[in-house]
Formats: C-alpha cells, structure tokens, sequence
C-alpha cells in the first residue's frame, strides 16, 4: 500500500496527458505552422507571378510574405499562450491559497478526486495524505488542475516555433519561384508546393490518427485553389497593366 501515492500520481499526470502529450501538440503545431507558411507565400508568388516575370518582384513579394507571415503567427502564438500560462498562473495562487486557508477541505477534495479514479476510500484518504506530505501544491495542480508546475506552457518557445516552422514552411514556394528558369518557374512552383501540402497532410493525419486520404486531399485541394486564384488575380491585374 506505501507505492499507491507513487502510481496515482503518476497516473494522474498521465490522465492529462504528460510530457508526450505537450510534445504532440507543439509537433502538430509546427505542421500547421508550415503548412500555412506554404499556402500563403505559394498564393502570394504565384499571385504576382501572374503579373509579372520580374525576378526582382517575386523575391521581393516573396520575402515580404515570408516575414510579415512568420511575424503574424510569433506574436499570434505568444499572446495566446502567454494567456494560457497567465490562466495556468491563477489557478495555481488560487490553490495554493486555498491550501493555506483550508488545508483540511483541501485534503478532502484531493481524497475525492483520487476515489473517483477509482481507488478504495482507504487508499485514496491515505494516498491524499501522502501526496500532501509530499507536496501538496503539486499534488493538487496535477490531479485537480490538470497542470504541471514544473513544466508551465512558454509564450517564447511557442512564438519562436511558430516563426521557425512558418519560415521553412513559406521557403519552398519562394525558393522554387525565383530559382527556375522563366519557362518552368510557375510549374515547378506548382509542383513542389503540392508535393509538401501532400506530405503536411498526411503528416497531420497521422498525428491526429485520423485517415491520410481525406487529409491530403483537403490540403491539396485548398493550396491549388489558393495558387489558382491568386494566379488568375494577377494575371487579370497585369493585362490591364494595373
């Protein structure tokens, strides 16, 4: 019965999914951010492609959607995780305040919590006192809360991945638009672009165990309207010499 306050609290911390659950979610994260990072800059190089064989022009549109974009998603990410961890922050206050304050009800409410996993009553009022002993704080913020202590979500790691997956993700379209020659830009741009959209697809199906068909054709489909689009845009644009 001593190894009881071990195994419910590592389970508790496996119930809300752990270490391998936050790396999931930033690994799912960092596809999206590139997957974006491809559509946006494909449909703006394409978009000016349209308009126009100017090598200068598509770099330069190129890289200004690679910025503006990879900047949008860093301070988009940092802002709503640094919510996240300001949320996380108070309930920790609060609950230590609580245990301050009421450490009996407190223990009670701990107890529940561990019975409703499906522990004896004996065993949860014992594991709860030991977890307590231990580190009550912690106790309660993995059980009760859900949250970690010491592992609180980062607004700076989420702003720079963002950035990063963004960036790599918006470098393809913009690398195969100005390297090709003229005559084979636009298809090579096409090509490679559906390529990626295809592997982030599958990719994202994969981490959400959801079906790879479906997936893929979504993110190819929605990248070839996307290029499709902007590229009859300019294309209107330049023959009017707009």
């Amino acid at each position: 019965m001593t190894d009881a306050p071990e195994d419910t609290e590592a389970s508790a911390h496996e119930a809300h999914g752990g270490g391998l659950g936050s790396r999931l979610n930033w690994l799912r994260a960092a596809v999206l951010g590139a997957n974006d990072g491809v559509v946006s800059t494909a449909g703006l190089v394409v978009g000016v492609a349209g308009a126009t064989e100017s090598r200068a022009a598509l770099l330069t549109a190129g890289l200004s959607g690679l910025l503006a974009g990879s900047m949008s998603m860093a301070a988009g990410e940092y802002v709503s995780v640094s919510t996240q961890r300001d949320s996380e922050e108070a309930a920790l206050a609060q609950e230590k305040r609580e245990l301050r304050e009421d450490p009996e009800a407190e223990l009670a409410e701990l107890t529940t919590l561990l019975a409703a996993r499906g522990l004896s009553a004996d065993v949860a009022r014992e594991a709860a006192e030991q977890l307590t002993e231990r580190d009550a704080l912690r106790a309660h913020a993995r059980v009760e809360l859900g949250i970690d202590p010491d592992d609180l979500t980062n607004p700076w790691h989420a702003a720079g991945a963002s950035f990063l997956a963004f960036t790599v993700g918006a470098l393809l379209p913009l690398l195969a638009i100005v390297l090709p020659p003229t005559s084979v830009r636009l298809w090579v741009t096409v090509g490679s672009v559906l390529a990626a959209l295809a592997l982030t697809g599958w990719w994202s199906a994969r981490l959400g165990e959801a079906p790879a068909g479906r997936a893929i054709l979504r993110n190819v489909a929605g990248g070839a309207l996307a290029m499709a689009v902007t590229y009859g845009a300019g294309s209107l644009l330049g023959a009017t010499g707009i």
